[in-house]
Parts: structure tokens; sequence; C-alpha cells
């Protein structure tokens, strides 16, 4: 789904987004929920970027990426966190590209998330390629999300990777891995 975000583009650089985990739902602008195999999944763009819901019945997990007012917590590159019977694991890039790169990479991304169902992308105005783009898939056990974060004015490309999943131990006799209580 792609939609045009009718207000200000409130995180205007890169080095301004903050990451969270945990945080209560955050006004959205555009909202797309998912139903995968037992779990909700809420992909939302925010004026100052993105947040992603994830509920099962028994455990929530908030992920936000965004330009948060008194965050102390910049855009970290990995973070591995254990939520309940869950793994959670979040990595983040910054690609710097050329004008032209940028354009090309803007538009790829745009059709690859726009038609998509289970995708969300917002362009904001003032620019075509300034944009937030959202696209979230089943695995086995896991529930992932990639989203892109789109500053033309810098030529910079924030990309993030999420994985949340059933957490894996360790069988006590036969030293084999078995899931845990799947999120299904």
């Amino acid at each position: 789904m792609l939609t045009t975000i009718d207000t200000a583009y409130t995180d205007t650089r890169a080095d301004d987004l903050a990451w969270a985990l945990g945080r209560e739902p955050l006004p959205a602008l555009a909202v797309l929920d998912l139903e995968m195999a037992g779990a909700t999944v809420q992909l939302r763009l925010l004026g100052a970027s993105h947040q992603v819901l994830l509920e099962d019945g028994r455990i929530s997990c908030s992920e936000t990426v965004a330009c948060l007012p008194g965050s102390s917590t910049p855009l970290p590159l990995g973070v591995a966190e254990r939520i309940g019977d869950w793994d959670y694991e979040f990595a983040a890039r910054v690609e710097t590209l050329s004008r032209q790169a940028f354009a090309g990479r803007a538009q790829e991304l745009l059709a690859l998330v726009a038609d998509h169902p289970r995708g969300l992308a917002g362009t904001f105005p003032g620019d075509p390629h300034a944009f937030t783009a959202l696209f979230a898939q089943r695995a086995g056990h896991q529930v992932q999300w990639r989203t892109w974060h789109a500053y033309p004015q810098e030529g910079r490309l924030v990309v993030t990777r999420t994985r949340v999943g059933a957490v894996r131990r360790t069988a006590a006799r036969t030293g084999r891995e078995h899931p845990a209580t799947p999120v299904s």
C-alpha cells in the first residue's frame, strides 16, 4: 500500500533517528494490519518514521524507529533482546548514495513495497524520494520486517531488519535444539 503523507517531514536527518523497544502506540498517519499465522502485526507510519506492533495473544512487542523527543537511545547497529518466550533481533545500516543512485533505489523500493499485500509505504511532500517503507513476512516460527527511511537531501537511506521468534532451547538429554512454544 502506497500513501502520500499529508504532514511535514519531521525527521529530516538520518542521524535524528532513535530506536525504542516497548513504547506505547504513537499517533500514526497510516496503518496496515496483518494476520500472520496467529500473530497480529501492525505496521505504522509516523510523521517521524515508523512503529511496528506485534502480538500473539500472550506476548506483545513494540518497535519504534523515529525522531523521538527526549530519547537518549540513538539508532543502534544491532540489538538482541529476550521478550518473554521470544528472541528479538534488530539490525540497522545507513547507505550513502549519489543523487542518481538514490533516485533509482527509491523508485525500486517504492515499487517493491507499494503493491505488496504486506507492504506499507508513505511519501512525504516536497521530494518524491522522501519516504518511509515497511514490509513484513512470516518465516517459520519468526515474524520479520524490514524498513527503509529515505533522506534524499542527504543522499542517505536507513535500512533496518527485525526478526522476532520463539526462543530456541537446548534439550538437556539429547543436546538437540527444539523450539519453545512457537509463535504460530
